[in-house]
């Protein structure tokens, strides 16, 4: 089953930083869209009465498939916090222009629709506003679903979070594919939605294997919607969680995916073949995973482990006919059972992602969204850039010039190149096209060793970029 259970609360509102913004802004924030007595958003009304929020500049051209390199954003983010921290994270994110992905409900969002008919947009709208401000592309991952379409209370005051993973029943499928709808609707310049995370709450518990007719079936209503609002519209699936089991497990272990790493889970591979050959359409394909297997063991070590993102999206492009490949989520540290990524030291932490993303660039991936570890008032391990609750913060991390400088070398489209190395088992990794050499370090020690013709010495878990 999947697999990360992410930090999934919706934010707690601090008042602290609204007190100087006025009544008028705070209702703004806090109200319910849409409700009977008049207490809507600003945002314009459209001819159907659907709303847009605020005032987007909608894209005129066709959307691209394939984003590239980018992040999502969790919990915490850099649209809450200090001014001038908020401010500083703007500016820094406005450079390189990242796509950024947001949840619907959950990861920095509230409940969008607490009951049938009623939206609060309020805090996925500041997201959004956000994302604009660094002119970057925006994502919307459709996932999780108000507690009334699940078997729980409707209202306000009802949110219970600790269900925020459950799936919608299915007499309510129909319902989340209108709510899909109308965020489309409301967000017009968002022309790319995954649906849902992960098949959370899609497990078949009887048969001990994943629902995927169940996840299938939203998927294709959810598409069928999503294409009213505007055919151009790119909508991808399934989201899967490729799970990978140690090589001595012969359970549910498939002999057709496996590797050094292990094998891969057989039920998570029939999920996906279900929903490939079932599915209404996509216009790219989305999966998600870690380089260590279930029961986090890195095999045969940390770096080489990484291949497993290699062969499965390779396997996952000749399943779907090269469609363009998105990973929603890559990891290559195991986490504790909070899900903290804290055990390495940042450059060691920074060379094994650096890693995983040229293994992800030799399997064909297209775009690939980090995960951003974010910590309320506090950095933290892999975070990209320093909280912004801090009057300092907002500043750039090793790991945000890492996936920067990954974007700007290897946009989608790259051609790879070979690239000579002078010893065959010199502990390096390489990836280059016809401009620049990438070369990572994988051991705690210096190293020398010709690369491309040249004489490098790098220092421990040193990630080198040149110019070819």
């Amino acid at each position: 089953m999947g697999r990360h259970g992410w930090n999934s609360g919706a934010r707690r509102w601090r008042f602290t930083a609204l007190l100087g913004v006025g009544l008028a802004a705070l209702a703004l924030v806090l109200t319910l869209s849409n409700l009977p007595d008049g207490n809507g958003s600003t945002a314009g009304t459209t001819t159907d009465g659907d709303k847009v929020w605020g005032s987007p500049t909608i894209p005129t051209d066709r959307p691209k498939a394939e984003l590239g390199w980018g992040f999502t954003h969790t919990e915490h983010s850099a649209d809450e916090g200090e001014d001038a921290a908020v401010g500083r994270a703007e500016k820094l994110l406005a450079g390189p222009r990242l796509p950024q992905v947001q949840h619907l409900m959950g990861w920095g969002s509230d409940n969008p629709e607490p009951s049938p008919g009623r939206y609060r947009f309020g805090e996925m709208d500041e997201r959004m506003d956000f994302i604009r401000a660094t002119k970057s592309t925006p994502v919307v991952t459709l996932c999780c679903a108000p507690d009334w379409m699940k078997g729980g209370k409707a209202g306000v005051d009802n949110v219970d979070w600790d269900r925020l993973e459950a799936a919608p029943e299915r007499r309510h499928f129909k319902d989340f594919a209108t709510l899909a709808a109308t965020v489309a609707k409301r967000y017009p310049d968002v022309r790319h939605f995954v649906v849902w995370n992960e098949f959370k709450g899609f497990w078949n518990d009887a048969e001990a294997r994943w629902d995927y007719e169940g996840y299938t079936e939203l998927y294709n209503l959810v598409y069928r919607e999503l294409k009213k609002v505007n055919e151009d519209i790119l909508v991808g699936g399934p989201y899967l969680v490729m799970d990978s089991l140690d090589p001595r497990q012969t359970d549910n272990a498939s002999d057709e995916l496996k590797g050094d790493w292990g094998s891969a889970d057989q039920r998570v591979l029939d999920a996906f073949d279900y929903w490939n050959e079932n599915k209404a359409g996509a216009d790219f394909v989305v999966v998600d995973g870690s380089s260590y297997t279930a029961d986090d063991e890195l095999l045969p070590d940390e770096f080489r482990a990484t291949e497993k993102f290699t062969d499965v999206s390779e396997w996952v492009r000749e399943r779907t006919g090269g469609l363009p490949l998105w990973w929603a989520e890559y990891y290559v540290e195991p986490g504790d059972h909070n899900d903290n990524r804290d055990d390495w030291a940042e450059p060691h932490r920074v060379a094994v992602q650096a890693t995983g993303m040229i293994a992800l660039a030799e399997g064909g991936t297209s775009t690939a969204f980090y995960w951003n570890p974010q910590k309320r008032g506090e950095d933290c391990a892999g975070c990209l850039w320093s909280s912004t609750e801090l009057a300092d913060g907002g500043r750039k991390l090793p790991m945000l010039g890492l996936i920067e400088r990954f974007a700007k070398e290897f946009p989608p489209g790259t051609r790879y190149e070979d690239v000579t190395v002078a010893l065959d088992d010199a502990p390096v990794r390489v990836l280059a096209d016809d401009e620049a050499l990438l070369v990572v370090n994988t051991v705690d020690r210096t190293t020398k060793v010709t690369v491309d013709g040249k004489r490098l010495e790098l220092g421990p878990y040193e990630v080198h970029w040149a110019r070819r």
